[in-house]
């Protein structure tokens, strides 16, 4: 077992138990069988990482097998319907793009690349620091390396990379997704960026943008900094 068919297969397991558990933490449960969701979501983790990291594809399997086997006890037990879905179409998940900054790591970025996530396989265009210097009128807070790397570890994502630095373009032309999921306040213009595409033979692409966002908190990065600067800066 060390294909790549057996690779993608171990991840549809794990993005299914995912997905699953997406549902159960939106509801209440006593808290004694929280304690079965918990544990699941470790051994998914744990599946993640001797897949990706050691690529150990037989114990990756082990943990997701047992990680179902956790979640499914509480349909044996009456007490949660699980929907889990076909392997056949979480084998075919669409490839959905999204790109940008991800200087701070902030609950705005994880509702973008959950809801992302939800629609297909997340891969993510991580802004180089020319680029933000260029868009912002400022040095980037955290280098384009670090960022690029932190972003690879949210589990929604399933491969990130650094833009190019000449021509935005050219990771899309090599990624070649389904779904382009645009941010509410990201600049492209759907109709421009699609005549775009078009002519580099990507026409089939679907564009979207994410109408909501996460209104709670400190949520953006503009925000965060304010918030630094209120409370520390005495100048």
């Amino acid at each position: 077992m060390n294909s790549v068919d057996d690779v993608e297969r171990i991840r549809a397991y794990i993005d299914n138990v995912y997905y699953v558990l997406e549902v159960l933490k939106e509801k209440e449960l006593d808290k004694k069988y929280s304690k079965l969701i918990e544990a699941a979501e470790l051994y998914a983790k744990d599946a993640e990482y001797y897949l990706s990291e050691k690529k150990d594809l037989f114990t990756a399997l082990a943990c997701i097998a047992y990680a179902e086997g956790l979640i499914d006890s509480l349909r044996y037990l009456g007490l949660e319907e699980i929907d889990w879905k076909p392997l056949s179409s979480l084998l075919k998940r669409p490839k959905v793009l999204v790109a940008g900054s991800f200087e701070i790591i902030h609950p705005g970025h994880l509702f973008y690349l959950r809801e992302a996530w939800k629609k297909g396989r997340v891969y993510v265009i991580v802004a180089r620091d020319k680029g933000i210097n260029r868009f912002k009128n400022r040095d980037p807070i955290v280098p384009e390396k670090q960022r690029v790397e932190v972003v690879k570890d949210i589990r929604y994502v399933y491969r990130a990379v650094l833009g190019d630095e000449e021509d935005y373009l050219k990771p899309v032309e090599e990624i070649k997704p389904d779904i382009i999921l645009l941010g509410p306040d990201q600049w492209p213009n759907e109709e421009r960026l699609y005549e775009e595409l078009k002519k580099r033979g990507l026409g089939n692409v679907k564009i979207e943008r994410l109408r909501e966002r996460i209104n709670e908190g400190i949520y953006s990065t503009t925000s965060i900094i304010r918030n630094i600067l209120k409370k520390y800066c005495s100048c």
